[in-house]
């Protein structure tokens, strides 16, 4: 392992960030901070019709949401200098070289390739154009793009997720590096970062495998080393669908919104698709001395928008009182400590506190299930002060009274005394309704 290790998560700023796009970031932030070292937050916005500054600052917000904070950042819109200057290299040892077919024409190449069943890869044409025919070919108006001519030779590395791959770039097209009007595709920019960053791992989705190998010619020819590859298998929905950030499926924003916890976000990523269970855990520093690559499952991992929801009720039981209480009084539900100790075992969103509000302040309307239980119970309600132990000291009493035991007993009870049929524990909610809107309760009185 390098002595320094840099990882690079490089969104594109053409949307807001998805969980898939959040694993990613979490797999390569664990990573580095168990090997101690820089978290690149690289902008991938050469595509200037698409990327918008709303959405790198949603980017940026949601990162540091997640905890996730940048050692290092750039944006490739600010970079074009760099990737001019290695394509001007690739020119001059002619791994770059100009192609004039209009998409049209390519097109019709790939369609002619598939009616003969071979696949869709790209002739090298433009390789056999003489000086004259290029000529010929601009002086009627045709711009080049610019493709890199592969090697066709098996390209080989040991991926830390996949184990060893191979991919022989005889079976790819040259890929196209720059456009026609100048502009940079992903592929080469995304090398150059890696050099002069020195991006030590690139930690990434498998849909990226295959132009690993290209990539690793593009470094080659540059005269650089390669970094470590390691590609996880992809997040999709419940149901096996792709999330996509332009519909805003599962974006972090939206799951921001639905009252999900970061901490159990960044805990359900880290753990899915892994061999360990998927519990909350208490820091990042936790999760990061527990990241394996070997942990890491083959399958796709199903993004379970119920069991993360299970993993933040979790998460908020074991928050103590003084974590929540700033957050707690801005949702109108500080209540004080008695009241968040009495409601969070029920919680999965901490807006959801509010809710309990009224079981204490009222106005609740009681259910009169047993009226012959209540009138007895009205009569043996204790005087105040109340404490955890006068809801069994009373209820034991009310039992011996009447002979009711079990749910005899006590659902009559909650139904009076919350109007509902589930809920907080009894024995906490008494000395917080408090005796008089108990007994108000009791006796079929809206209080």
């Amino acid at each position: 392992m390098p002595v320094s290790t840099l990882v690079r998560f490089a969104p594109s700023p053409t949307g807001l960030l998805h969980a898939g796009n959040a694993r990613t970031a979490v797999i390569n932030y664990l990573f580095v901070r168990k090997t101690g070292g820089k978290f690149f937050l690289r902008i991938d916005d050469t595509d200037a019709g698409r990327s918008k500054p709303e959405f790198e600052a949603a980017i940026v917000a949601d990162l540091a949401w997640l905890g996730l904070l940048h050692d290092v950042f750039a944006r490739q819109s600010e970079r074009e200098d760099a990737y001019r200057a290695a394509a001007e290299k690739l020119k001059a040892s002619g791994r770059l070289y100009p192609a004039y077919e209009t998409p049209d024409e390519l097109e019709r190449k790939r369609k002619r390739a598939a009616a003969r069943g071979k696949p869709p890869v790209y002739d090298r044409a433009a390789l056999e154009l003489t000086a004259a025919e290029r000529a010929k070919l601009e002086a009627e108006g045709r711009k080049p793009h610019w493709r890199f001519k592969l090697t066709q030779q098996p390209v080989a590395w040991h991926d830390l997720i996949r184990g060893d791959v191979v991919i022989d770039t005889a079976t790819l097209s040259d890929p196209v590096l720059v456009r026609e009007d100048g502009r940079f595709l992903y592929t080469l920019p995304s090398v150059v970062d890696d050099i002069d960053f020195k991006v030590s791992h690139i930690i990434r989705g498998e849909d990226h495998v295959t132009n690993t190998a290209a990539q690793i010619e593009i470094f080659e020819a540059l005269g650089a080393g390669r970094p470590e590859f390691a590609h996880h298998p992809l997040l999709v929905g419940a149901g096996g669908e792709s999330l996509s950030k332009r519909l805003g499926s599962l974006s972090l924003q939206y799951l921001r919104d639905e009252g999900v916890e970061p901490p159990a976000l960044v805990a359900y990523l880290a753990k899915i698709g892994t061999s360990d269970p998927i519990e909350p855990r208490p820091s990042l520093d936790v999760l990061a001395t527990e990241f394996e690559f070997a942990k890491v499952g083959r399958a796709p991992a199903h993004f379970d928008v119920g069991e993360l929801m299970t993993l933040n009720g979790k998460l908020l039981h074991t928050l103590t009182y003084d974590i929540v209480r700033e957050r707690l009084a801005g949702a109108g539900a500080d209540l004080g400590e008695a009241f968040w100790e009495a409601v969070k075992p029920n919680l999965t969103r901490l807006a959801d506190a509010a809710n309990f509000r009224t079981l204490i302040e009222g106005p609740v309307t009681p259910l009169r299930e047993d009226p012959e239980l209540l009138t007895k119970a009205a009569s043996l309600l204790p005087p105040e002060p109340y404490t955890d132990a006068s809801w069994n000291e009373w209820t034991s009493a009310v039992g011996a009274a009447t002979g009711r035991k079990g749910r005899a007993l006590y659902h009559p009870l909650r139904l009076a005394l919350t109007g509902s049929e589930t809920g907080p524990e009894l024995k906490k909610l008494l000395p917080l309704i408090g005796r008089a809107r108990a007994l108000a309760r009791l006796e079929g009185k809206v209080a």
